[in-house]
């Protein structure tokens, strides 16, 4: 669970904070040095850019459509000017002729706002949920890919909140801020010329307020950028609290952690709460600043044109076009603050997410992977050297196991057996050395020849949603019902599954919450078997099961294993028995290498081990 720092200690790490590939913290940090920033930025525009290139075609279709409806929109304060200016003394005069012309004109260009407004909506909308879907697509295909390294540092809340709410975060620019940005720099541009063409002398007055709302706008964009990228943090911190909270709810219950839960909850609650008071605080001290300047240059603007319409010089139409006009331009810049709003959460949430996609995998598949086919399962661990950071746990490996044979790895916690597992499954690469399956380094295979080959079950027995059936066929997608029930019935888990209500049509519930941890392990087996790996590889995947289902087990193991290599890790040394040969750890080292039954009758460690274990039964 994440914890609050010391209120006399200096701040502690961000909980949303992760080390990029560059081994650099770049995320969610809260104060950036100016080069970190500014590899942030490009990070993130770069990331934008690749989403948005496939689009470039139909981007500039919506300049093109956003184009035609601005010039009609700011048709209309023309218009009204025409009318005061011409139609008006031609009615008056009983010439209806221009006031009917310029009540079309008007017509028609609203008629041309509304269709080009709707067309700009609807296209702009579809590019947006494009351009999510392939971004949802990449980030959950990426972390998918990554290796166990990242996953055991990024926690399952961050990433969750990569998906959500940061993903929300630009949905939200795309949905709203896009729109109202380009309508409001066109406006602004197009109208800043109408004003200085329509009447320079006027145009000038209402320039002068330039200077203070280029200064506002500039103290805006300072103060927001760190106060927006705080909110990312923040909301990101709350979900990791809540979905490691939840997610080992037992044992919160467990150990009445809930007053504890509660007041971490308040601290994260409270800090997001003051970040959002700090974004609204600067939305709340910029919008009205510029609502104040656009009024002030309007009284400027309506006094002086007043003065030069009484000497004859200005048109009392003209004026009126022109404080609409001015009334237009202001009005746009408080969409560009909220745009900014978006903006600068949507950037926040690009630089986290850039940084996931920027992650490395520590074990990439080949660009150019060897052929294996038909795996025997031959392993060979050859000069091999591995360390987790700068701790070394397999210093130097050799270690040859011929297809067919099962080894079993004893030893005490730490030894290395686990790690020596996963680096058969190429979970991790060696540092130095190589693992090979029949002969071919694990680098150079594909990763559907190495998982087609290669399988691992390991103690946790993770279950998916949905029904026994389907967490068995996740073994080998689009195996029929016999072949699954034929896996069961090869492990032992058949009886147990009929039992159930609905049989393997039952819904095992959330990481299968319904059945007991032997069950679960069983249902694992199956998976496992059903896949038919030429390896296979148990992680200690006995070890929730009570002795009846172990005895099943083993009993199944001896037929199913036969002909197959398996590499065998388990503390219950009844498991063991059922090997070709066991291999003793420690500290990473194999120092006994024979059979089960010849170590037993020795003098070394296994020996020790077996009748620790034996003398434990009585």
């Amino acid at each position: 669970m994440s914890q609050p720092a010391d209120r006399g200690a200096p701040p502690a790490p961000s909980p949303d904070t992760a080390h990029n590939w560059r081994g650099v913290a770049t995320e969610d940090t809260e104060e950036l040095s100016v080069g970190a920033g500014v590899f942030l930025r490009d990070r993130s525009r770069r990331l934008l850019g690749e989403l948005l290139s496939p689009h470039r075609r139909a981007l500039w279709g919506l300049l093109s459509v956003i184009t035609g409806q601005n010039i009609a929109w700011l048709a209309g304060p023309f218009l009204i000017g025409v009318g005061i200016d011409v139609a008006v003394p031609a009615l008056i005069d009983g010439d209806a002729g221009p006031l009917a012309w310029v009540t079309g004109a008007m017509l028609a260009a609203a008629a041309v706002d509304t269709v080009l407004r709707f067309v700009f909506l609807s296209w702009s909308g579809r590019i947006g949920q494009a351009v999510l879907l392939r971004l949802r697509r990449r980030v959950f295909t990426h972390v998918q890919r990554l290796p166990l390294s990242f996953h055991e540092r990024y926690t399952s809340g961050k990433t969750i909140s990569r998906l959500t709410s940061d993903v929300e975060a630009i949905e939200e620019l795309f949905d709203e801020g896009l729109d109202n940005l380009v309508t409001a720099v066109f406006s602004v541009l197009t109208i800043g010329v109408v004003l200085v063409v329509l009447d320079p002398p006027l145009g000038v007055v209402a320039l002068l307020g330039f200077p203070a709302l280029f200064w506002v706008a500039r103290w805006f964009q300072r103060n927001s950028t760190a106060a927006y990228r705080r909110t990312r943090q923040t909301i990101a911190a709350l979900i990791v609290q809540f979905t490691e909270t939840f997610g080992g709810i037992r044992a919160v219950q467990a150990f009445r952690r809930e007053p504890r839960n509660d007041e971490l909850y308040a601290v994260l609650n409270e800090d997001n709460r003051q970040a959002h008071d700090r974004a609204f605080w600067l939305i709340a001290v910029f919008i009205p600043a510029v609502t104040l300047i656009g009024n002030l240059v309007t009284v400027a603007v309506l006094g002086y044109g007043a003065l030069r319409v009484m000497d004859g010089a200005l048109a009392v139409g003209t004026l009126v076009s022109f404080l609409l006009y001015l009334r237009r331009f202001f009005d746009p810049l408080q969409d560009v603050a909220m745009f900014y709003n978006s903006y600068q959460s949507a950037t926040a949430a690009l630089e986290k997410l850039s940084g996931v996609l920027e992650e490395v995998p520590t074990v990439p598949e080949p660009t150019d992977p060897v052929p294996l086919p038909e795996a025997r399962g031959e392993l060979v661990f050859d000069g091999m050297r591995f360390g987790y950071t700068d701790r070394v746990v397999l210093p130097l490996l050799d270690l040859h196991v011929p297809a067919g044979q099962t080894v079993a790895l004893v030893g005490a916690t730490g030894a290395g057996k686990s790690t020596l597992a996963r680096l058969a499954a190429r979970f991790y690469d060696p540092t130095t050395g190589a693992v090979r399956l029949d002969g071919v380094p694990l680098t150079l295979l594909s990763d559907a020849d190495l998982r087609r080959a290669v399988v691992m079950v390991t103690q946790e027995s993770f279950l998916f949603s949905g029904t026994v059936a389907d967490n068995i066929a996740f073994g080998r997608p689009g195996a029929g019902r016999a072949e699954i029930e034929a896996a069961a019935r090869a492990i032992g888990a058949h009886e147990f599954i009929a039992a159930l209500p609905a049989g393997y049509d039952t819904d095992v519930s959330k990481r299968g919450g319904r059945l007991s941890a032997g069950q679960r392990q069983l249902v694992s087996f199956a998976r496992a078997f059903l896949a038919d790996p030429a390896v296979l590889i148990l992680d200690e995947a006995t070890s929730s099961l009570d002795v009846p289902s172990e005895r099943l087990v083993q009993h199944a193991l001896q037929t199913l294993l036969a002909d197959r290599t398996a590499l065998i890790i388990a503390h219950r040394l009844s498991t063991v028995e059922i090997a070709d040969r066991a291999l003793v750890m420690a500290d990473g080292l194999i120092v006994e290498d024979g059979s089960p039954a010849e170590l037993v009758a020795g003098t070394g460690r296994f020996a020790d081990l077996h009748r620790a274990w034996a003398d434990s039964l009585v």
